[in-house]
Order: structure tokens, then C-alpha cells, then sequence
């Protein structure tokens, strides 16, 4: 959306004591001792974005809601809203600004984390959202160009619809394509297992021991070659009319 112009984006992440002196503005410490004011990256961004109105700005917020964002938002709450944009607003040091409608936030948010449900219903609501499930077609790209196997790239694919079938009534268990990213060998999809996956499924099915157990039967046998076919060729001839055996 930038174009790679590392003037005009910024990433920041959420958490519990982010605040709106370190989103918007507020006094910092200084090195040499003292306080120095200090511009946040929204406040930065809006102003830069007001000044080039022909390019777009984009502030990137991971893990939004960690954070109290009606705090860290402030005055700006209200004006992030598309029918709000290029609206004169006041911040806390008395200066007057606008967010320019070339200004834009992508978010992310996980549904297990938390504090989702406690994100401020009129904040989220300026949000159009983008639900990013685990997606089958996704790992097989991801996979392929790991340089997997065929064979164990398919069975590790019927292993993630198996789980995945399973969110339907367990949201828990949704395993994301992500996981996986790697994955390209028996060794590295171990490893995943041993340090991750293990753990979701654990969770997940913690009081229902039979279906987690199937699952962990179902991953071990990735790695079990299946029994190779003889062919009718190869198979010992029946023995001629009178021959001796």
C-alpha cells in the first residue's frame, strides 16, 4: 500500500501498559536524564499523511487488544471512523489536527487472546473485519515451496483437515496453516509437533482423552510409511503340474 516507502508505514504492537503517551504523545525519558516531549507513531503518521494527501499512510497495529484502546486512542477515537475523517479534533497538548481519509489502521486480532471481548464494541465497530481461518490450500503452498515431499505433504494435509474438521465443535482446535511455515521435512514437522502442536491439541482436547489421543495416533502415523504393494508380477508362479516343492 506504500509502496515500500518506509516514510510513510509503521508497525506497533499492543499491550497491557502501551498508553496514549507512547501512541499519541507524552514526555519520554532522556538518556542524559530529564524528560523530552515525544510525537507517538499515530500522531506522526496523521500529520505526515495531512502534508501528502496523494499517497497513502499506513499504521499497522498488532495484537490490538491487549490494550485498552478507548485509553490509548483518546480524543482520536471518534475520528478514526471514515464519516469522522478530515473533522478538526483537539489533543492533549492543545493543538488541533485531523485524521486524513489517505490515513489508514490494519489490525490484528487473535479470538483466543484474552482481552477480546473487552475491546470497546464503538471502537471495533470502525473496523470492517477479515476472518483468516486455517486454509488447506494455503499449507499446500506453503509446503511445496518448502520442497516437502508429495507423499508426506499429503498425509500432513489430511492430518490438518482431520484437526481442523473438529473446530466445528471446538473452536479450540483450529490449527493454523502458519504453524507449518518451516515445515519441509520429517525432521522439521517433529520439531513442530514437539514444541507447539502437541500443546494445542493437549488444551483443546484436555477433557476428551479419546479424540486426542486418535489425533496424536493420526499425526505419528505421517511418519509411517504405508506397506508397499507387490506387484503380480513379481508374485512366485504356481508350481508346474508334477514338480516337486
Amino acid at each position: 500500500m506504500t509502496g515500500g516507502d518506509k516514510r510513510r508505514y509503521r508497525f506497533v504492537q499492543f499491550h497491557a501498559s502501551y498508553q496514549y503517551e507512547d501512541f499519541m504523545l507524552g514526555f519520554r525519558p532522556k538518556d542524559e536524564g530529564g524528560f523530552a516531549y515525544k510525537e507517538g507513531p499515530f500522531l506522526k503518521l496523521v500529520l505526515d499523511a495531512d502534508t501528502d494527501p496523494d499517497n497513502t499512510y499506513v499504521l499497522v497495529i498488532d495484537e490490538l487488544s491487549r490494550a485498552d484502546v478507548g485509553r490509548v486512542f483518546g480524543e482520536a477515537l471518534t475520528y478514526v471512523e471514515r464519516t469522522k475523517r478530515e473533522l478538526p479534533f483537539t489533543i492533549a497538548n492543545g493543538n488541533e489536527i485531523k485524521v486524513p481519509s489517505n490515513f489508514v489502521i490494519l489490525a490484528t486480532m487473535n479470538p483466543f487472546d484474552r482481552g477480546v471481548d473487552e475491546v470497546d464494541a464503538a471502537f471495533e465497530r470502525r473496523f470492517a473485519k477479515v476472518t483468516m481461518d486455517p486454509d488447506k490450500d494455503l499449507l499446500d503452498e506453503i509446503l511445496t515451496d518448502n520442497g516437502m515431499d508429495d507423499a508426506l505433504k499429503n498425509r500432513v494435509l489430511g492430518w490438518f483437515s482431520r484437526i481442523n474438521g473438529l473446530a466445528n465443535r471446538n473452536a479450540a482446535a483450529a490449527v493454523g496453516h502458519a504453524y507449518f511455515s518451516t515445515a519441509s521435512d520429517e525432521a522439521s514437522l517433529k520439531d513442530i509437533w514437539d514444541y507447539q502442536l502437541r500443546y494445542v491439541v493437549q488444551r483443546a482436547f484436555r477433557r476428551d482423552q479419546n479424540t486426542r489421543a486418535d489425533l496424536e495416533t493420526a499425526w505419528n502415523h505421517i511418519f509411517v510409511l504405508p506397506e508397499p504393494q507387490t506387484p503380480e508380477s513379481s508374485e512366485t508362479p504356481p508350481p508346474e503340474p508334477g514338480a516337486t516343492t
